[in-house]
């Protein structure tokens, strides 16, 4: 027999990111990109690259974010901890010193002018 009546089984198709091995949809980053630069050429290096840039950088945030958590003795990540966590980190600090998280609060700094300092008296600012 020649054969021709056997098909051929076709290879189960794989997704972009599996193939690059990355978490992130590298095809759904790939549609956002050509629908904003709709006049230039994307190669398809250009999203698994940005694809693995943002894997990594929610990696990090996630890691410290965790770490925030468990010093506060939580075992849930909640906003307050994400800026935490980036507010201590100087590289993601300088990223995101633009970006406000949602009910992220605020930093805690207390002026060092308004500490009292032990062994100076109080400053009573009435009249003489």
């Amino acid at each position: 027999m020649s054969g021709r009546g056997i098909a051929k089984k076709r290879a189960k198709p794989t997704s972009k990111s599996v193939r690059a091995g990355v978490l992130f949809p590298v095809g759904r980053i790939l549609r956002i990109m050509k629908k904003m630069t709709h006049k230039y050429r994307i190669s398809i290096g250009a999203p698994v690259y940005l694809a693995a840039v943002i894997e990594y950088l929610t990696a990090e945030i996630l890691e410290l974010a965790g770490n925030a958590a468990r010093d506060n003795k939580r075992a849930r990540v909640i906003p307050r901890h994400i800026l935490l966590a980036i507010a201590n980190d100087e590289e993601l600090h300088h990223l995101l010193k633009n970006v406000t998280i949602p009910q992220g609060g605020v930093l805690p700094r207390i002026h060092p002018e308004l500490l009292v300092r032990k062994g100076q008296p109080l400053k009573s600012g009435g009249a003489k």
